[in-house]
């Protein structure tokens, strides 16, 4: 990933400082970070740098509801084995919806081929609920040999949907594909050995599960919720007070 120029958004976020090549896991890669470290902003590049739309869907989808372009895609040279994938999606979750509206609007103009549809599974992806649409999207749509590129998939889905995204991704991986995911999920970011980056003010960090601040905050809360909830409400109703 050679950078020449860093003045200048995005290539001054902390989620590329200091960064002149980043590796990848042939399996699981994981990002992690706070609001607005920049991990939507690098897997986003990535996807786009891939060849995938950068509203998400796989390479042959270009439709476009906004003006951004990322910026980041120019400035990302990807290093890949000889072999190609022979499948592939970008999954943005905020912009999801907008990805089912264009596979209805794809098969209601009709091309002569197949219907896009059905490999999305058996029901319309707006038929269903937001949750239900993201583990249609990775049961039916994802398959073998797969470059698949995620940004907050845990979004829609509850815990016993991250578990199944969970068992459907050690699916993938034993298949052949690999995996590019940007989540707040301590459930996602578990992957039994994925490489974990931690994106802080330095930049990306390798780093293990045990090690994150999302598992430790999450593990304190769910140790004794009590204390965590006194401690926080309490130092609200001091701010109030002043």
């Amino acid at each position: 990933m050679p950078i020449a120029e860093r003045n200048g958004y995005p290539l001054d976020l902390p989620a590329l400082r200091n960064v002149e090549s980043l590796a990848l896991d042939p399996r699981m890669t994981i990002f992690v970070g706070e609001n607005g470290s920049g991990k939507s902003t690098l897997v986003e590049g990535l996807a786009v740098a891939a060849g995938f739309n950068a509203e998400g869907g796989s390479v042959n989808f270009n439709f476009r509801t906004q003006g951004h372009l990322p910026a980041l895609a120019t400035h990302l040279r990807l290093v890949r084995n000889p072999t190609r994938p022979r499948n592939g999606f970008f999954l943005r979750a905020e912009s999801f919806f907008n990805v089912a509206t264009e596979i209805e609007r794809l098969d209601d103009e009709g091309t002569g081929g197949a219907m896009i549809g059905p490999a999305y599974g058996p029901r319309p992806l707006h038929v269903v609920s937001h949750g239900e649409s993201f583990l249609a999207l990775v049961m039916n749509r994802f398959g073998p040999g797969g470059l698949y590129i995620l940004d907050e998939p845990e979004a829609a889905l509850s815990p016993t949907g991250c578990f199944a995204l969970l068992r459907r991704f050690q699916e993938l991986a034993n298949e052949g594909s690999q995996s590019i995911v940007a989540t707040h999920s301590p459930i996602v970011m578990s992957f039994p050995g994925a490489l974990i980056y931690a994106l802080g003010e330095s930049g990306p960090k390798q780093t293990s599960w045990d090690d994150l601040d999302h598992v430790r905050i999450t593990r304190e809360f769910l140790n004794d919720p009590a204390i965590v909830l006194r401690e926080l409400l309490s130092d609200r109703e001091r701010i109030s007070d002043a």
